[in-house]
């Protein structure tokens, strides 16, 4: 944007921030969109079942430890040089992914695509509050919004889709085209800042290389911790040792080191902090609900991806229409009480989902997605304003990389949280099940009577271990929804806590009003 004229946004410029923000979407759609079509991918590249699920942790491990780099990466090539070399990068990878021959070239190849593409996420957050006068931030927010909460919850819809209609390669051909017209348009149309290449000379290579070492082991950690029982596994002990070294090695070097990899001065701002703890908050909600749902109905209710998906879009529908109104409370209404209203509204779609069974229809189901779609948007929107926006210029691209990484971090927390609760609570439903069984005996055995009965109606030999097979699954059933249930309710009750936050808050100094006229 030029310096002469800050409060004039050409169509331009528009447009250059409307194709970086479809390229954020192609990142973030990425991480997920793999999620429901791992299965055919597995069969498509001989892999094992323990191997498959490192098609999406190498993606994940990648892109969290590019995040917080991109900041002095943007600083040294410019946004424009930075963003347009990770988009063209994520491309190229989405091309080889599509022609893996092995789990090994797709593991590598996967952590490629999210290395490089993960540098557009933050980079995008910084450029709409540097391209943009005060006055547009709230329609810029609803557009980084909608990006970064649709992209997880289409992800696995897209990707189900995809893989049925044509066939597993399509989930990164799909990258291609848009890549390739999103590097041009970027290219060619946004310019507002300049390379500053004197700071190459003081890049931290070490300071790097222990901020990519304790990242990658954090991930791995909360990746693996859950299959492997944490630390029984000597794999989990020593990448937890890795992480301990690698991160003490590199916070000393950005508290002592002259231009450290990642400025952590932004901390000191207090509204950034609380936000970066609520972006952190944000992540487990958002990743934590869009990898519950479709796991409960897979399992507990049995619907096919066609179905999870058109439940799923409810919300996404739901985020479309909250969005502008959101953009439009923002002008009118301190943010902490958007933010509040829809930390509640967050509590109350979950709570709603913790009262759910495994007959469930579609219109119960619904209200709890449709409130947590609004909820989302009325988080998002006010804590990127609150955290980011008062913020000086020289400080975003950092605090941006900072703010993105705590988001992405949350997911993974929260995912490695939820699969260890519904590992541990599904064994304590089901050994609580089976007592409860051992002392209604007569109830229980007129019970296999009837099913062994049954049966033997429709001509089934073994009567007797259909019937045990019967209520093993019942047993089995029934845990797995007390259990999801469980996890539902912790989840709510944490996102709930953080309400008590909204309170440290500061009241931005900054309005939504241009400095030079209206």
């Amino acid at each position: 944007m030029s310096q002469n004229h800050p409060n004039k946004v050409s169509s331009r410029e528009w447009s250059g921030f409307i194709a970086m923000a479809f390229g954020m979407f192609m990142a973030i759609l990425d991480i997920q969109i793999v999620s429901s079509s791992l299965s055919e991918i597995q069969a498509g590249i001989s892999a094992s079942a323990d191997e498959i699920s490192w098609v999406q942790t190498s993606y994940l491990i990648a892109e969290v430890i590019m995040i917080p780099l991109s900041g002095y990466l943007s600083r040294i090539f410019s946004t424009r040089v930075i963003f347009c070399l990770s988009c063209l990068g994520f491309t190229l990878m989405s091309l080889l992914c599509s022609f893996a021959w092995n789990i090994e070239s797709m593991i590598f190849f996967r952590a490629l695509q999210g290395f490089v593409g993960g540098a557009m996420i933050p980079t995008v957050f910084a450029a709409g509050f540097i391209m943009f006068p005060p006055r547009l931030r709230p329609t810029v927010g609803v557009i980084v919004g909608l990006v970064a909460t649709l992209a997880p919850t289409l992800g696995p819809t897209l990707g189900g889709y995809l893989t049925q209609i044509f066939s597993w390669q399509w989930l990164f051909l799909i990258n291609i085209v848009p890549g390739i017209i999103v590097t041009a348009l970027v290219w060619l149309l946004v310019n507002i800042d300049k390379p500053n290449f004197s700071l190459l000379k003081r890049f931290d290579i070490l300071g790097a290389l222990s901020m990519a070492t304790f990242l990658g082991s954090l991930e791995y950690i909360l990746e693996e911790g859950p299959r492997e029982g944490w630390f029984d596994d000597t794999m989990i002990l020593f990448f937890t040792g890795v992480m301990i070294l690698a991160g003490l090695s590199f916070f000393w070097r950005v508290l002592t080191y002259q231009e450290p990899i990642v400025d952590l001065k932004a901390f000191t701002d207090r509204n950034f902090s609380i936000g970066c703890f609520y972006s952190f908050t944000i992540g487990i909600g958002l990743y934590g609900t869009v990898y519950l749902i479709p796991l409960f109905l897979a399992r507990i209710r049995g619907y096919n991806s066609l179905q999870i998906g058109e439940l799923m879009m409810v919300a996404g529908l739901f985020q479309f229409v909250a969005a502008p109104i959101g953009g439009q409370l923002l002008k009118r209404i301190d943010m902490r009480y958007i933010l509040a209203f829809g930390i509640v509204l967050f509590f109350l779609s979950i709570h709603l989902s913790s009262a759910l069974t495994n007959q469930a229809s579609f219109d119960e189901y619904f209200w709890p997605q449709a409130l947590r779609g609004i909820a989302i948007i009325f988080c998002f929107l006010p804590i990127n304003n609150l955290a980011l926006g008062t913020l000086p210029p020289e400080r975003l691209k950092n605090a941006s990389g900072l703010y993105n990484l705590m988001r992405n971090l949350g997911g993974a927390i929260g995912l490695a949280l939820i699969n260890t609760i519904l590992i541990r609570r599904l064994d304590l439903h089901k050994a609580r099940i089976l007592d409860n069984l051992k002392t209604g005996k007569i109830q229980l055995e007129n019970f296999l009577y009837g099913l062994e009965t049954k049966f033997a109606d429709l001509n089934i030999q073994d009567g007797n271990r259909a019937a045990l097979k019967n209520l093993s699954n019942l047993v089995e059933r029934e845990a797995g929804v007390q259990a999801f249930n469980d996890c539902y309710i912790i989840m709510g009750w944490l996102f709930g806590a953080s309400f008590l936050l909204i309170f440290l808050l500061r009241k931005p100094d900054q309005t939504f009003q241009d400095k030079v006229g209206h």
